[in-house]
C-alpha cells in the first residue's frame, strides 16, 4: 500500500501534537523506566574471577536469550563450587537485556526465616516491578500475584542456593507464570530438584583444573598470579589438596598470605591433612545436616572406609549393617556429596572426605577408643594395644589374687 508524503507530513503533525499536550507523562514514564534499569547496581562477582569466563560461556549458551521460550536453567555441584558465583556473573552480563530482573540469594536460608517465603515473594516482585507498597499475606496469594503481575514480562530471575521443592513451588512454579523470552537460573546441591522441576538445561559446575587452582590460590597468597620462586611446590600441593574448590583455595591463601616462612607453610598443610580449616568444613557441612540419620551413617562410613571401592561390594557390606543402602548412596550422588565413576568405584571430594572424618574425630577429640569410626592405623594399633595391656593386667592381679 502506497502512502503520500504528504499524507505522512500531515500525521506527523498530529503525532507531535499527541505528544506535546502529554510530554509530562511521557516524560515521567521514559525517566522511571531508565532510573529502575541504572538502580540495578552489578553484584559483587569474585575479587580474582579464574576460570570464571569459560563456565559463564557455557552456562549464556544454555541460556540461549535469543530464543523466545520461556528457559528454566539448573546450576548444581557440592558446596563452595562456585554456583552462586557462575550465577551472580551471568546476571550481571544479561539482566540489562530484560524487562525487569532479580537476584534472591541464599533462598535455603531466608525461607527458613519466620514468612520466609512470603518475604522473598515480595523481594521477587519489588525487584522486576520497582512498586513498595506490595503487600502479601500468604504464600498462594503470593503464586498467584507474581503470575498475574509477570506472566506479560520477558524477565530474568535467579533462586541461589535452592534446598525444597516449596522454594520452587512459591517462587517459579512453573513457566506459565512469566512472559515470552523469560530465563529463570536456579542454583542448588541437589539434582533432584531439577528433575522435578523439569529444567530445560542443568549445569553440573567443574572443578578448577590444576592450574587455575595454582593461579587462584597465588592470587590469594601472593597477590599475583603465580608463586614466589622458593613457594612453587608447596603453592602447588596445597592447591591440590584443595581439590579444584575455590572455596577451599580462596581459605588456604588468604589464611597463608601473611606468612612468609616455608617452615610455616608446611606445618600449616601437614595440620591441614588432619584437621581441615573450620571455615570450609562449615560450608561443605551443610549438605550432611540435611540428611537423615541412615544416610548420615552411609556417609560416615563411605569417608572413612569405602571412598574408591566398588559400589556394588560396598552395597553388601552396608546391607549387612541393616541400611537401604542403595537409596541412601542414590541419595548422596543426588546431593553431590558422591560420585560414582565409570569403573562403578565411589569416588568423594577429598574436602568432603576429610569432613566427614573430621565429624567423626569430634565425637572424641583426645580419646580416639571413643568414636564410632577408626581409619588411621596408629589409633587402631594404640586402641588395640590399650586394651592388650588392661587385659594382661587384669589376668595377673585375678592369678596373683588381687581381684
Amino acid at each position: 500500500m502506497y502512502i503520500s508524503s504528504q499524507l505522512v507530513s500531515c500525521l506527523w503533525g498530529h503525532f507531535v501534537i499527541i505528544i506535546c499536550r502529554h510530554q509530562p507523562k511521557f516524560i515521567k514514564i521514559i525517566v522511571e523506566e531508565v532510573l529502575a534499569k541504572l538502580s540495578k547496581t552489578l553484584l559483587d562477582v569474585a575479587t580474582y574471577p579464574v576460570g570464571l569466563d569459560s563456565r559463564v560461556n557455557d552456562m549464556t549458551s544454555l541460556l540461549n536469550i535469543q530464543s523466545h521460550d520461556v528457559r528454566i536453567i539448573g546450576i548444581f555441584g557440592m558446596g563452595g563450587i562456585g554456583k552462586t558465583t557462575i550465577a551472580k556473573a551471568v546476571y550481571n552480563l544479561i539482566f540489562r537485556k530484560f524487562d525487569g530482573s532479580s537476584f534472591l540469594a541464599n533462598v535455603r536460608e531466608n525461607s527458613k526465616k519466620p514468612n520466609g517465603l512470603v518475604h522473598l515473594q515480595v523481594q521477587l516482585l519489588f525487584n522486576i516491578l520497582m512498586e513498595e507498597d506490595l503487600e502479601i499475606r500468604n504464600i498462594e496469594e503470593g503464586i498467584n500475584l507474581i503470575k498475574g503481575r509477570l506472566h506479560n514480562k520477558r524477565v530474568l530471575i535467579v533462586l541461589d542456593d535452592v534446598n525444597q521443592h516449596i522454594q520452587l513451588n512459591a517462587l517459579a512454579r512453573n513457566r506459565n507464570c512469566f512472559g515470552v523470552g523469560s530465563r529463570i537460573i536456579i542454583t542448588t546441591r541437589d539434582e533432584h530438584l531439577l528433575n522435578v522441576l523439569q529444567v530445560d538445561e542443568k549445569y553440573k559446575v567443574k572443578e578448577l583444573s590444576h592450574d587455575e587452582s595454582i593461579e587462584l590460590f597465588c592470587w590469594h597468597a601472593f597477590r599475583k598470579d603465580h608463586p614466589l620462586e622458593d613457594y612453587v611446590e608447596l603453592s602447588s600441593c596445597i592447591a591440590g589438596y584443595a581439590g579444584g574448590l575455590p572455596l577451599a583455595i580462596e581459605v588456604l591463601g588468604s589464611f597463608l598470605f601473611d606468612k612468609r616462612s616455608i617452615p610455616v607453610w608446611r606445618s600449616a598443610l601437614e595440620k591441614l591433612k588432619r584437621i581441615p580449616r573450620n571455615q570450609i568444613q562449615k560450608k561443605l557441612k551443610i549438605s550432611f545436616d540435611g540428611l537423615d540419620d541412615q544416610e548420615k551413617d552411609i556417609f560416615l562410613d563411605i569417608a572413612c572406609f569405602f571412598v574408591g571401592m566398588d559400589k556394588d561390594y560396598v552395597t553388601k557390606i552396608l546391607d549387612g549393617c541393616d541400611f537401604s543402602s542403595e537409596n541412601g548412596i542414590s541419595i548422596l550422588v543426588r546431593k553431590s556429596l558422591l560420585t560414582i565413576n565409570k569403573e562403578n568405584e565411589l569416588r568423594m571430594h577429598d574436602l568432603l572426605r576429610d569432613m566427614g572424618r573430621e565429624i567423626v574425630r569430634n565425637e572424641s577429640p583426645k580419646e580416639p577408643g571413643k568414636r564410632s569410626r577408626l581409619w588411621f592405623h596408629e589409633d587402631v594399633y594404640n586402641i588395640l594395644m590399650k586394651h592388650v595391656v588392661q587385659n594382661l593386667c587384669i589376668y595377673y592381679f585375678m592369678h596373683v589374687g588381687l581381684l
